[in-house]
């Protein structure tokens, strides 16, 4: 089944969407580490001609939600789009407070356990282990942004030796600043420029897009513009796109959904993750 696209020209000369043409493309769930009795799942949505003897580039999605909440059908549409595309699209449980009373820290170990996981079993699965970028939404994107510019806070017994860094970033409304001009400050127990990825960027840092509504009250704007002047200033790629006017987790939502969206498909095809037009 699909959902059709809608374009009409408005008054404005200016392209609008109504609906998606995205493929209900249904994901596998794996599980990719316990804890203790907590198993946490990768949720895989594979191209609908997969063949397993082929090599797909890849993307981890991480659902926002504080590190409280949420769960991961926050990015179906987009995991279902990428797939349709010819990625392999992920995304991701990992520990939450109000459901495991765990910590943002606890989260970022999960996270950084995902990645690790799709690279060391990147040939079972039928990935490219090169080509694996993470993305995420506010709490999310904070955990994408922490696998690609922390070092440390891994889990205990994992093999180190295998990088739980992705190579590329698509970041929406993140959390980049845990200090006390950002987010989170209040959970960092006095740790927040470990946990920061704002405060960690540095030489080799991921290339990044970056979605961020101007009238975001949750995530403040001023961070986006500054982790861009960071990342500049170390020679990494930061795409940022402000939307004037536009909330916390806009990018869900209408014409923004679009428009992040085939933004994000020009991104990974700049990088080599895609090719062809786009088709929504």
């Amino acid at each position: 089944m699909r959902v059709f696209l809608i374009i009409w020209i408005n008054f404005l000369g200016c392209i609008s969407y109504a609906q998606t043409s995205i493929p209900e493309i249904q994901p596998e769930a794996i599980v990719y580490k316990s804890v203790d009795t907590i198993k946490l799942h990768l949720h895989i949505y594979r191209p609908q001609n997969f063949n397993k003897n082929k090599i797909y580039n890849c993307i981890v999605f991480f659902h926002g939600g504080g590190w409280n909440g949420g769960n991961y059908k926050a990015f179906q549409r987009q995991s279902r789009y990428l797939a349709s595309r010819g990625m392999i699209a992920i995304s991701v449980e990992y520990r939450l407070r109000n459901v495991h009373g765990t910590t943002p820290f606890d989260a970022v170990e999960d996270a950084k356990s995902a990645i690790r996981y799709v690279r060391k079993h990147a040939k079972d699965l039928s990935i490219n282990p090169d080509m694996i970028a993470s993305g995420g939404g506010s709490a999310g994107g904070h955990l994408a942004a922490a696998c690609g510019n922390i070092d440390g806070l891994e889990s205990r017994n994992e093999d180190l030796s295998i990088s739980s860094k992705p190579n590329a970033l698509v970041l929406f409304n993140p959390v980049y600043d845990n200090s006390k001009n950002g987010y989170g400050y209040a959970r960092m127990n006095g740790r927040y420029q470990k946990i920061s990825p704002l405060h960690n960027i540095t030489k080799g840092a991921p290339p990044t897009i970056v979605f961020f509504g101007t009238n975001d009250k949750t995530t403040p704007v001023a961070s986006s513009k500054l982790y861009e002047k960071k990342m500049k200033a170390i020679g990494s790629r930061c795409d940022l796109f402000l939307y004037e006017g536009a909330e916390h987790s806009f990018f869900n939502k209408g014409e923004y959904f679009i428009d992040t969206l085939r933004k994000t498909d020009a991104f990974l095809m700049s990088l080599g993750y895609l090719k062809g037009e786009p088709t929504i």
